[in-house]
């Protein structure tokens, strides 16, 4: 702290609170196939079933601190077995997690899986299972 804050705090009572060092983000990590031909509005609807799905099963808290922080979101690219396995590393972990199987009415056949989505969580624990995946183009 300057010595001017320094000054300023004994001066007027007032007490600067320094950021904490321990604070996490928050985030949701939708994963698309992007190996069966989907179009982009098919892509972005399946998308947004796995990102509802999963925020229904948040608590409250996170569910909060996730709305506080802006809803932050990451899309990402991956086959169905990669979405698969982070899906059920997700649930065996404890965090919200949604696997989303397409309805067939339009591009895909009936039971195909589509998307999921992890989270909303904290970054680090969503990091740590989707964070080698790449972002969606």
């Amino acid at each position: 702290m300057s010595l001017w804050a320094v000054v300023k705090n004994h001066v007027t009572g007032f007490k600067q609170e320094k950021p904490s060092l321990t604070m996490t983000g928050y985030k949701q990590a939708i994963l698309l196939r992007d190996d069966i031909g989907m179009s982009r509005g098919k892509m972005v609807a399946q998308g947004a079933h796995a990102s509802l799905k999963a925020y229904r099963k948040v608590g409250n808290e996170d569910r909060k601190s996730w709305e506080d922080t802006g809803e932050k979101k990451i899309v990402l690219q991956a086959d169905k077995e990669e979405i698969v396995k982070r899906f059920q590393t997700a649930k065996s972990e404890g965090i919200p997690a949604a696997l989303v199987k397409d309805a067939g009415h339009t591009e895909v056949d009936p039971g195909t899986v589509t998307a999921a989505c992890i989270g909303p969580a904290e970054e680090s624990r969503i990091d740590s299972i989707t964070g080698d995946l790449k972002l969606i183009k």
